[in-house]
């Protein structure tokens, strides 16, 4: 059993290294937070491994919000950067001088001026 615990350990500190050394020299934001949810899932391992061994059902709990913790970080990262991404292409695609949301309705659809009659 001890034998077992110390492997486990091991492999769970190897893989939180390797997290923390990948949030460190990530160069980009979902580097690291990709670097995140690997330590957060060596530590619901680890969690999870102890529960298995001690048969304690009240770290349960524990283990279900460091899920949910776990994918709603992940769906607020992903979400946050595809809209960084989507600004900054529009920014890259408006005309200098006229910023996106500065169009008029008439603007955003062809044909849709409407004439004066006299």
């Amino acid at each position: 059993m001890n034998v077992l615990w110390i492997a486990i350990g091991v492999m769970l500190g190897v893989a939180a290294l390797l997290g923390v050394t990948r949030m460190l020299i990530g160069p980009d934001i979902l580097d690291r937070a990709i670097s995140v949810d690997v330590l957060l899932a060596s530590a619901l391992t680890g969690v999870g491994a102890y529960a298995a061994f001690s048969r304690d059902p009240t770290v349960l709990p524990t283990l279900l919000v460091l899920s949910l913790l776990g994918f709603v970080s992940s769906v607020s990262i992903a979400k946050f950067v595809a809209r960084r991404r989507h600004e900054e292409q529009e920014h890259l695609a408006a005309p200098t001088g006229a910023h996106p949301s500065s169009a008029t309705p008439t603007d955003a659809v062809p044909g849709s001026e409407r004439e004066e009659s006299s």
